[in-house]
């Protein structure tokens, strides 16, 4: 069980007031995604009003501000009047679908082969167990996500479904807290290709929590794409359970936002699963981006190849907190975790926590963390081939993100995530 410092008065002020807010919104049911959320979020309520907002003196959030969580306005976000097909047109070669916890993201859409609605019996079965198995459900971003949600989005995923699903989450100039849920199947042998877009532009909020179970010899190419401003913020938990034999690629790319919290939380169920995790974080100005991650193996043979990388410039703040846990169980466990950073300023500040638990004696575990700035050597050559400043310190980023950037799902280029992350380059 999860304890919490005692808030401030306006934070806990804030917290209760978004609180009282969800109470007294009237929820547009998801036809029947939503009963199986009353019990939790009751108990989650009745935890905050006694616990409150997490504090720096907690050593989960010991690097982590969350003074702009509490200057987000605690209200609904209500959905947005222009959906991003405005200024991002359809494409027939991916499933696109609005998800903005208000509307159904389903309702007159036709899924292709393999992904269906999972039926009300398997959902009310299925919520939580992931989290469980993760030893996460208790965690504040889950519990806040409870308190607040009224409905979630639950997906059966059969053999290999023929178009990649894009689920896009526009908060727009909105102001208010906006909280979303997913809920994933996949069966045995079951692939699928799946982009989570979040953006957001005005003073706002999306707490976001994923489950996803791959069953035997599932695949999941899973990644995450969010786009803010110094005035929005992103919590997203993340959380996997993995059968024999199946593949989890999940990667993460964050930047703009006021602070983003990513919690990715793996459960290899019996070992002998893959798990290749990327991240990218982009802090600019005051921002603050934070990935904790957990990876843990419950049985021998498993796989996991971690690579994080951060830009972090002007007095940004980029945190990592990379778990992994081989118990004795684990035998022959395969594990590897880098976290690179790149600095572009003298106030910008990178905080790289590996926390390895091996208890197994018969694994190979390694990690590293490398701290960096652009080369002058290597600015001076591009300079000296007729590029300008910008142009060769924009190169050199680019270079740097690339590799993460080309994990993601193949539908992400048309987000253009390189030009929104990376914007102007400004050299040091």
């Amino acid at each position: 069980m999860s304890t919490v410092t005692a808030p401030g008065p306006a934070s806990a002020a804030w917290l209760e007031s978004v609180l009282r807010v969800f109470e007294s919104s009237l929820p547009v049911v998801l036809g029947e995604s939503a009963g199986c959320l009353d019990q939790d979020r009751t108990a989650a309520r009745d935890y905050f009003r006694r616990a409150g907002p997490p504090s720096t003196r907690q050593e989960a959030w010991r690097f982590t501000s969350l003074a702009p969580l509490f200057a987000v306005p605690p209200e609904v976000l209500p959905a947005s009047a222009a959906p991003f097909e405005a200024d991002h047109p359809h494409d027939s070669e991916v499933l696109r679908l609005y998800w903005d916890g208000d509307r159904d993201p389903l309702a007159g859409v036709d899924l292709p082969e393999g992904l269906s609605r999972l039926e009300t019996g398997f959902q009310d079965a299925l919520l939580g167990t992931v989290l469980q198995a993760a030893g996460t459900a208790d965690s504040w971003l889950v519990r806040f996500n409870a308190a607040l949600a009224t409905q979630v989005l639950a997906l059966r995923v059969r053999g290999q479904v023929s178009l990649p699903l894009e689920l896009v989450s526009d908060c727009g100039d909105g102001t208010g807290v906006r909280p979303l849920r997913l809920l994933l199947l996949l069966e045995e042998d079951a692939s699928l290709e799946l982009l989570q877009v979040h953006r957001a532009a005005g003073s706002s909020l999306a707490t976001v929590v994923v489950e996803a179970q791959l069953s035997p010899r599932a695949r999941l190419r899973h990644g995450v794409l969010a786009q803010g401003t110094d005035a929005s913020c992103l919590l997203a938990h993340l959380a996997v359970s993995q059968a024999p034999a199946s593949e989890l690629d999940l990667t993460t790319v964050a930047g703009g936002w006021g602070l983003v919290r990513l919690e990715p939380a793996i459960t290899q169920v019996q070992g002998a699963a893959v798990t290749r995790l990327r991240g990218l974080q982009v802090a600019r100005d005051r921002q603050i981006a934070d990935l904790h991650s957990l990876v843990r193996f419950e049985g021998p043979e498993g796989q996991l190849d971690q690579l994080q990388k951060a830009v972090v410039d002007d007095a940004g703040r980029s945190v990592f907190h990379g778990a992994v846990q081989v118990p004795q169980a684990a035998q022959r466990t395969n594990a590897s975790q880098l976290s690179r950073n790149l600095l572009l300023s003298d106030r910008a500040r990178v905080d790289a926590i590996p926390q390895l638990e091996i208890v197994a004696d018969d694994v190979r575990c390694t990690h590293g963390a490398t701290v960096t700035r652009l080369q002058e050597e290597e600015l001076f050559y591009l300079r000296s081939r007729g590029l300008g400043a910008d142009q060769a310190a924009r190169l050199l980023l680019a270079g740097f993100c690339d590799e993460i950037l080309a994990s993601l799902p193949e539908s992400a280029s048309s987000w253009k995530p390189a030009a929104a992350l990376l914007g102007p380059a400004r050299p040091r």
